[in-house]
């Protein structure tokens, strides 16, 4: 099966002929722990959820933030099939550059056991929403500096009182949607 591979040590993206067994996608990362992530269009990309506290390389593929490799593979329904997106269109959509603030949150995040695309619910005035750690970073990584300079320093807290890194996160996405409403 074509699948692309994303190397983000190397700043390179592969071609790849993968053949798709059980263990597949554990092999490739020599991981049982993989992350899921289905924001490319028919495709699914698959990456270690070990990365995080490994330190790998992050980098964006769009707007989604992913450390260390990534496999992307064809997705129809529930089926796997060939990629259909080129090489070439998916290094466009790859971005490597990864500034301070983000750099900052991973280094600290690294020391934790969290996993950046699980999800927790926030009330808003209206609703519950699904959010996750990921869009947490971003979401602050969009605000201005004193509010970066505050996230970062409230996470150093907990991270230095042993306090729970989730429920920090769910506090911090609580505050930004409540901003926003």
């Amino acid at each position: 099966m074509k699948a692309l591979s994303i190397h983000p040590s190397l700043r390179e993206v592969r071609e790849i002929d993968i053949e798709m067994q059980a263990n597949s996608i554990y092999s490739f990362f020599n991981s049982i722990l993989i992350d899921e992530l289905t924001t490319l269009n028919q495709h699914i990309i698959y990456s270690d959820a070990n990365a995080l506290s490994e330190n790998k390389n992050a980098f964006f593929l769009g707007e989604q933030l992913i450390i260390g490799d990534a496999l992307i593979i064809g997705q129809e329904g529930l089926s796997e099939k060939n990629v259909s997106i080129s090489q070439k269109e998916l290094e466009s959509l790859v971005i490597h550059e990864i500034n301070e603030f983000y750099k900052d949150v991973l280094s600290l995040l690294s020391s934790t056991d969290i996993n950046l695309y699980r999800t927790f619910e926030v009330e808003s005035p209206s609703e519950k929403i699904a959010l996750n750690t990921e869009w947490v970073i971003y979401t602050f990584n969009i605000a201005d500096e004193r509010t970066k300079e505050y996230f970062l320093a409230e996470l150093t807290k907990v991270l230095d009182a042993k306090e729970s890194i989730e429920e920090y996160m769910k506090k911090m996405a609580g505050l930004a949607i409540n901003a926003g409403s």
